[in-house]
């Protein structure tokens, strides 16, 4: 079911499903640039596990308002007040991709609400001490984080979400060029490719403005300490990312306070998603108590 909240006056676009009266949720957080869609394989995993899911289109995606200027810790306020209208009082919370900052902000944040977290494939601090940030990236997002150092960020945005907004999921592999690895475009099939291809559309369907804000909050202080976390995290991460390169997953593992690490030498961006979501619930459940 997807309906529309206000949120401090904003609209937030919020998809749930799975079991009706499941005890406990997963508060989703999907990568950029895209909706926040859910996968049916991923909700099923759920289901079967007593979990229900819940996504929400991050401010400037799909239907959802934009927040300018907004910073990687806004969300929590966003997540609080959705749990607070779907009567959802603790829940578990997975960030994919460039939704990872926003579930550690979560953690971070938002105290015992959170019971447990993840990441799959979350980049790291733009200004992470010992990482150097870009080595291993695929071109486009070598291109696209210089387009926002230079302040080309717009320009380079319209002219690539230009091709996304019409990609059909035969196409989705090459839209994505040098950052998939050949696991990625293996798993790059089907009904999967078909969400991607989805998800993508309708994050852009009003434009950049979430793209851009999601791009400038990553590269910009995240507005909390990773040490702040208290909540169980276990970072997964993939040896053949060229999105998020495994470096990436190594950093947080190390630098997030108590984190258990899940790194994966075989999987990839996408193939870690779609290969071992139901580990990371299992992981999830279990770190929960």
């Amino acid at each position: 079911m997807r309906e529309t909240l206000e949120v401090g006056g904003r609209r937030i676009e919020v998809e749930q499903t799975g079991p009706d009266g499941a005890g406990s949720a997963v508060l989703f957080h999907t990568g950029t640039p895209s909706a926040g869609v859910l996968f049916e394989p991923m909700v099923a995993a759920g289901a079967a596990r007593g979990l229900r899911h819940v996504a929400y289109s991050r401010p400037g995606y799909a239907h959802s308002d934009r927040h300018a200027g907004r910073t990687v810790a806004d969300c929590a306020v966003d997540v609080t007040a959705i749990a607070d209208r779907l009567g959802i009082d603790r829940f578990y919370t997975v960030g994919w991709s460039g939704g990872g900052p926003h579930a550690l902000a979560c953690a971070a944040l938002l105290g015992d609400r959170v019971i447990a977290a993840a990441t799959l494939a979350s980049v790291a601090p733009r200004d992470a001490e010992g990482l150097d940030w870009s080595a291993g990236m695929g071109q486009e997002n070598v291109d696209e984080f210089a387009a926002v150092e230079s302040g080309q960020l717009i320009t380079f945005l319209e002219q690539h979400a230009a091709g996304l907004i019409h990609v059909t999921p035969d196409q989705i592999h090459e839209a994505f060029g040098d950052l998939v690895s050949p696991v990625d475009v293996a798993s790059l099939t089907g009904d999967f490719a078909q969400y991607l291809s989805d998800a993508v559309k309708l994050g852009l369907v009003r434009g950049i403005w979430g793209w851009f804000d999601d791009d400038l909050a990553i590269v910009h202080d995240w507005g909390f300490s990773l040490e702040e976390i208290e909540r169980p995290v276990t970072i997964w991460q993939g040896g053949q990312d060229r999105m998020v390169p495994f470096d990436h997953g190594r950093w947080l593992a190390d630098h997030v306070a108590g984190a258990n690490a899940q790194l994966l030498p075989e999987e990839g961006h996408l193939s870690l998603t779609v290969g071992a979501y139901g580990r990371v619930l299992d992981e999830l459940l279990a770190a929960g108590g």
